[in-house]
């Protein structure tokens, strides 16, 4: 007598990894990602021109069949600097997010975890923290230590940890009396055994969503101090550093040195944030 072979059974990840890859939030945002982290490991080789060689007999072009976005002030193709530009923001932005998230989750796993005089503590200087503009608090500790790529990516890490260190607190203070934790501390397990293998992987979903969503906000950070001449440096073709050189000429009329690179920025924050928002849709479900 055969039997039938049993249904497979959809495991919670696989249902959501489906369901992420049916929403239509999700691949429009994925598409707009894979296309400008492309431009930034083959950026090079897409581009016609060469992002950094001068041409002052022919600066300030507009966009015609040899220049598509036209040339700036230097003559440089401004097409060709949009697609190399994605190289610099895509390495810092990811890298800040990273570093902010993973210093904001231990920090949150130890405030969560202890309580008492240690969350009264750290939890009021993380309130002081995020009471401050985090622009101000990054422009006042990148000219104290001076502008450079490692320095802006520790400098955004550290102001965007103590937002991620009061999710992750919240999230521990929910699961820091439940019985698989109290079953360790039965066991004699140490405390930080507790919070990084026990309560950790319990608490990983708020952590995914708010590193997602600090990812684009990061992106627009190191624009916002590229412009401000305390981000990534000359000779760049950062696309925040691209706006601070050329926006002074849209008064004179030469709109394409400055459209498309804010362009270039407002699509990539638009696709972190609708992936984002697909995440979290998900995970919240």
């Amino acid at each position: 007598m055969s039997t039938l072979p049993s249904p497979t059974v959809k495991t919670p990840r696989f249902q959501r990894s489906a369901a992420l890859l049916r929403s239509p939030t999700f691949l429009i945002g994925a598409l707009i990602l894979l296309f400008w982290v492309a431009c930034a490991l083959v950026g090079h080789a897409l581009v016609p021109q060469d992002p950094y060689a001068s041409d002052p007999l022919n600066s300030l072009t507009p966009p015609d069949a040899a220049h598509w976005f036209g040339t700036d002030q230097l003559g440089r193709d401004v097409f060709a600097r949009v697609i190399v530009g994605a190289r610099d923001i895509l390495t810092i932005a990811p890298l800040a997010t990273l570093l902010g998230t993973l210093a904001g989750t231990a920090i949150g796993l130890i405030v969560g975890y202890f309580d008492g005089w240690v969350d009264n503590v750290i939890g009021r200087v993380i309130d002081a923290l995020l009471a401050l503009p985090l622009v101000i608090v990054a422009l006042l500790a990148l000219a104290a230590v001076g502008a450079s790529n490692a320095t802006v990516i520790i400098v955004i890490g550290l102001t965007f940890a103590p937002i991620t260190a009061r999710t992750v607190r919240s999230a521990v203070f929910a699961e820091r009396n439940l019985d698989y934790v109290l079953a360790a501390q039965l066991r004699g397990e140490n405390a930080f055994y507790i919070m990084f293998a026990e309560i950790l992987p319990n608490v990983l979903q708020p952590i995914i969503v708010e590193a997602t969503v600090r990812l684009g906000y990061a992106i627009f950070a190191v624009a916002t101090l590229s412009f401000l001449g305390f981000g990534i440096q000359p000779p760049s073709a950062d696309w925040g550093l691209a706006l601070s050189e050329s926006y002074t000429l849209m008064a004179g009329g030469a709109w394409w040195t400055v459209v498309f690179d804010a362009a270039a920025i407002a699509s990539l924050v638009v696709g972190v944030n609708l992936v984002a928002d697909a995440v979290e849709g998900v995970l919240d479900r």
